[in-house]
């Protein structure tokens, strides 16, 4: 048996089914294996490495600043944090980010911010937050309460109370969430990356942005899947007529290092005050530097890539052999297939593609700068594998 292998079932908790692939190296969207057998990389970690393996400027800015301080307390400044800060403010028109590690912390910081918000204008009661079925916020037992997923509570109970789920694209019901509810805040995922890449209804995200605006509900956007280029916006709330007042994000942010940011609005810039939050590793210098790269990269360029591969897969996938249906937005695409998606994404690997599962769809989540070649023989090999697996 492989080394590693042995290695990690001994010493490595078993919380993971992996494939029994070591990946050793990658360029680009390419990857090895120890074998030396090369995969076209669809899933990017799971919407992490947001610009492939080895990009050269994002290696540049973590080589540049791990040479000169590689962390720092948050007792003093440094400028990757700073810079970070403004750009992501630029980029939305939001006012002041709080840096974490993972996206389950920046949802965290969301909720307690809202809350907080909520018991000073309205009261302590108004403490719920109300989240929808199918939705997916992270792994924490206070993340684990907001996602609406019944079985990622099993076992973890109690978990946080204050939590309401409500489902998606139903404003009946939603109204009648928020009227018999003492409400702080209505957080959402514009498509459900966890939950089966299923797109929110413009109508219903119009609806949750004018039912908050009425009653004083503050919007948290949980953009930790669908940010940072990904939808072939910057954030995925941008191409919705939907105001946030929190924005949260992470794993393509850092392009391979781990970064959370909770970005806040107007309403809700000055909530947090000293000593009320904060993070040993956030706003790390070496981790703000490469995000930085990363955004300084997601220009308007690349986003109408994004948009034109997306059409491409679209067009490709829309009506193949094996295929009941699509879902998704930009380079978030959920393919539901006509046999189990698991092994559609076995047989993919073996013919050297490595794509994700969502649910009973198979997702990809491809690098946002994947290169036309790649993109097309992995599309070609994915159709090839849907229709032999009818």
């Amino acid at each position: 048996m492989n080394s590693t292998f042995e290695l990690d079932k001994t010493y490595v908790a078993p919380t993971y089914n992996r494939f029994p692939v070591e990946i050793t190296s990658g360029k680009g969207s390419l990857l090895y294996d120890i074998n030396g057998k090369e995969y076209i990389d669809m899933g990017s970690g799971i919407g992490v490495t947001s610009l492939g393996f080895a990009n050269e400027d994002w290696i540049n800015a973590i080589e540049k600043q791990i040479r000169l301080v590689q962390h720092t307390s948050n007792l003093y400044y440094t400028a990757p944090c700073a810079n970070l800060a403004k750009v992501l403010c630029q980029k939305t028109g939001l006012k002041k980010v709080f840096f974490s590690n993972s996206g389950a912390e920046a949802n965290e910081c969301a909720i307690k911010a809202a809350r907080k918000y909520a018991a000073e204008k309205k009261g302590a009661d108004y403490n719920i937050i109300v989240t929808l079925e199918g939705s997916f916020h992270g792994r924490t037992l206070t993340t684990l309460a907001a996602t609406g997923q019944a079985h990622y509570h099993e076992l973890f109970n109690p978990l946080t109370p204050g939590f309401v789920h409500t489902p998606i694209n139903n404003i009946k019901a939603l109204e009648e969430t928020l009227k018999n509810n003492k409400v702080a805040a209505i957080m959402l995922e514009c498509v459900q990356g966890e939950g089966g890449v299923i797109t929110l209804e413009a109508d219903f995200i119009n609806a949750i942005n004018n039912l908050a605006k009425e009653n004083d509900i503050i919007i948290i956007v949980d953009e930790v899947q669908t940010g940072n280029g990904r939808t072939g916006k910057m954030y995925a709330y941008m191409n919705f007529s939907i105001t946030p007042d929190i924005v949260t994000t992470a794993k393509g942010l850092g392009g391979g290092l781990p970064i959370g940011a909770t970005i806040f609005g107007a309403k809700c810039q000055n909530v947090l005050s000293f000593g009320d939050h904060g993070s040993t590793y956030g706003g790390n210098p070496v981790v703000c530097a490469a995000a930085l790269s990363v955004v300084n990269q997601i220009n308007d360029s690349l986003l109408a890539e994004v948009t034109e591969k997306s059409n491409y897969i679209f067009n490709q996938l829309k009506g193949a052999k094996g295929v009941k249906s699509l879902s998704g937005m930009g380079l978030m695409v959920g393919i539901e297939p006509t046999s189990n998606a698991s092994d559609i994404v076995k047989k993919c690997m073996e013919k050297g593609v490595l794509c994700l599962t969502a649910k009973n769809k198979v997702r990809l989540l491809p690098a946002l700068n994947i290169g036309w070649p790649q993109l097309e023989k992995a599309i070609l090999i994915i159709k090839q594998v849907l229709g032999e697996n009818i």
